[in-house]
């Protein structure tokens, strides 16, 4: 939380420091076109990995408990919650116990403006995710995926 607090005080003109934060918060050096614009939320930090230019834009939040794995070329628009941890349905067992599932988003993604990732899933390499999409379970690569629970829509070519 501490990282986060001082990395969500910079502008997107501190570029560098913002990469020497998230480096520090995730435990790994991120390459030099990595870009965040802060405000950016997450519970831990130290279960995400993050592949080469990757752009993650503001208030974003990154839940990692199951494990977040962000490959290469992706881009995650703004207000996209990505959570890999949830909680037994049953009302006595709640309280007790997070479940962490883990995510993995594949190479040339692009999730856009206000759309969350539940744990357990896979989003496969070239897919886009609407805006505001809810994605529940895998979804293929190579398509265009919108709505709660996510559907594909439409495949993604060569137009």
């Amino acid at each position: 939380m501490t990282i986060t607090a001082t990395l969500n005080r910079l502008t997107f003109n501190d570029a560098d420091q913002i990469r020497a934060l998230f480096s520090e918060l995730i435990g790994k050096k991120v390459d030099e076109n990595f870009l965040l614009i802060p405000p950016f939320y997450t519970a831990g930090g130290n279960e995400i990995r993050v592949g080469r230019n990757v752009f993650i834009n503001q208030n974003c939040t990154f839940y990692d408990l199951g494990g977040l794995d962000i490959a290469d070329d992706v881009m995650i628009g703004p207000n996209v919650s990505i959570i890999t941890a949830g909680h037994p349905l049953d009302p006595h067992q709640r309280r007790a116990a997070t479940i962490g599932r883990p995510i993995v988003i594949e190479r040339n993604v692009w999730i856009a403006a206000g759309a969350t990732i539940i744990g357990g899933v896979t989003v496969s390499e070239n897919l886009v995710v609407a805006a505001g999409s809810v994605v529940t379970r895998d979804v293929p690569p190579n398509t265009l995926v919108g709505g709660n629970p996510a559907r594909v829509i439409r495949l993604i070519g060569d137009d």
